[in-house]
């Protein structure tokens, strides 16, 4: 694995018939950029109910889903960012990415705390209105990240498999269950005894 790309961006206005906010279109920065517990230097998060905070405090997305999207959507510029993420990874997947991973790039230590929830905000970015229900289909959500080393980091960095304590818990099989939970209310359970999970979600899978 390695790091393929790093993002940052602000909030942005979008004018519209209804206008809105939101800091999902986040681009590439060259150099490097300071990973702290509360996410990348210079970068930001509109709505801090359900963005950004320790537990989601990076946005990790897979850089071999984009040939894809391309191909999709027809399309040539869709890349890095496009997801919102903050951190573009090659050779990781769902599939392949577990909750509670711990991936170590360079001196940063950084934990998958679950899966992304993909929100309307992509389908306005995109102007795609199926784009949450394509996602949900398809799996290629992404993931967030507890960061638990701070440091630099710069792309082009390795992405080295530090600890996988949860191997059973792929961020496919995490998300799917969170949404199956009614159905599959033995895994729901076992997932919300997952320490490595992130705190909201194990509070939702109690509660059902």
């Amino acid at each position: 694995m390695h790091l393929d790309s790093i993002q940052i961006g602000p909030p942005r206005t979008y004018e519209g018939p209804k206008p809105w906010t939101s800091a999902i279109k986040k681009e590439p920065v060259a150099g490097q950029v300071w990973a702290g517990r509360e996410g990348l230097s210079g970068d930001h998060q509109y709505n801090r109910q359900h963005h950004g905070g320790p537990e989601r405090a990076l946005l990790m997305y897979s850089a071999d889903h984009y040939p894809r999207w391309r191909a999709e959507w027809a399309r040539s510029d869709v890349g890095p960012g496009a997801f919102g993420e903050n951190l573009t990874v090659a050779g990781a997947t769902e599939d392949t990415i577990c909750i509670g991973d711990v991936l170590r790039v360079g001196d940063v230590r950084i934990e998958v705390s679950s899966p992304r929830t993909p929100c309307s905000t992509l389908s306005r970015r995109h102007g795609l209105p199926e784009l949450v229900k394509t996602i949900v289909q398809n799996n290629r959500s992404g993931w967030y990240l507890r960061v638990l080393q701070e440091g630099w980091l710069e792309s082009g960095m390795a992405v080295v498999l530090a600890d996988r304590p949860y191997p059973q818990w792929t961020v496919r099989r995490a998300a799917e269950v969170k949404r199956m939970r009614a159905e599959r209310e033995e895994e729901a359970r076992l997932l919300a005894a997952c320490s490595a999970l992130q705190r909201e979600w194990r509070e939702l899978l109690r509660r059902e």
